[in-house]
């Protein structure tokens, strides 16, 4: 791959979607256009290269052209995984590379500076990880994450640790608070919110 400046986004599309009916969420249309592809769209901008991580059978989304990466351990454990197959694709495939930023393929309205503003409260807080923030909450999915923890985060995985929050403050995270925007990180987990979502779309 060719050196470009920006992380890798990994879009984590592994879940079982168990509140949505299962299937893969993802695929579930919201005013025309996919989740993925909503996600898509906000993060292509921002990023040298796109990810998809998700498990199973990779043609169902053959269509978007995107690299697809399974969680390199098994049993669906959460979004840590996610964020490793990540790191290891971009160690492969982008060595260059520095980090990746993580965000859920359930949440259609990611901000459009998320990178930037995820990169000064990393630098500001001299911490290694940075994620975000809004309404007074943390979103620790959405997230920017050194590749050089990659070894760390595996031999973690290995070991049991599932919560994100529990390997982020082992190496310090810092926080970038969008609470300025209106709810950038609202995610569809069921089929009402997925109406509200074409709600706000539509400016209703």
């Amino acid at each position: 791959m060719t050196a470009e400046p920006g992380p890798v986004a990994v879009l984590l599309a592994g879940g079982l979607a168990r509140r949505i009916g299962g299937g893969d969420k993802p695929l579930r249309v919201l005013a025309g256009r996919t989740l993925l592809d909503h996600a898509v769209g906000r993060m292509r901008p921002q990023v040298r290269a796109i990810v998809v991580n998700a498990n199973g059978d990779p043609e169902r989304f053959a269509a978007w052209r995107l690299p697809v990466v399974a969680d390199p351990v098994p049993e669906n454990p959460g979004p840590l995984a996610g964020v490793l197959a990540g790191m290891m694709w971009v160690r492969e495939n982008a060595p260059d590379c520095a980090d990746v930023v993580s965000v859920p393929t359930d949440t259609p309205f990611l901000p459009g500076d998320l990178v930037a503003r995820l990169e000064a409260a990393r630098r500001q807080g001299s911490v290694p990880i940075a994620c975000a923030g809004s309404g007074g909450r943390r979103h620790p999915v959405v997230a920017l994450w050194p590749v050089r923890l990659a070894d760390d985060l595996a031999a973690s995985l290995a070991a049991g640790l599932r919560k994100i929050e529990d390997f982020s403050a082992r190496h310090g995270v810092a926080v970038a608070n969008f609470s300025d925007q209106p709810d950038p990180f609202f995610n569809v987990n069921r089929p009402e919110d997925l109406a509200q979502a074409a709600r706000l779309l539509a400016g209703c």
